[in-house]
């Protein structure tokens, strides 16, 4: 459960992380992405635990209420899905069309950037 808790926070983080405040980033990048504790995070900032665990779960609330409202993560994760189906299906029914895989492969390379 935590690691999926600390993927999916990760993944929100990714599209959403630039409508957070410095600290807000500041703390979710070393809790999430770096695996620090709350206590070093705390000795880092020179602030209570408590106040970075607060900060945390208020900023995560903040991050799934983005997603809730504007989907940027469900359609990413949708599309990518979307694309490997089309990918397999062609790959079956059309292996030696250079002019659909080279759709795909643009379709791949557009959500990769995204």
């Amino acid at each position: 459960m935590e690691i999926e808790r600390t993927n999916r926070m990760n993944a929100l983080f990714d599209f959403y992380g630039s409508l957070l405040t410095e600290k807000q980033r500041s703390y979710m990048l070393l809790y999430f992405a770096d695996d620090y504790s709350l206590g070093e995070i705390a000795e880092d900032f020179d602030v209570s635990r408590q106040a970075i665990y607060d900060n945390i779960r208020r900023t995560e609330q903040i991050l799934m209420e983005y997603e809730r409202k504007l989907h940027l993560l469900d359609n990413f994760n949708q599309s990518e899905k979307t694309i490997n189906e089309l990918s397999l299906y062609i790959k079956d029914h059309y292996p030696k069309d250079e002019t659909l895989q080279g759709f795909v492969q643009r379709l791949k390379k557009d959500t990769d950037d995204e």
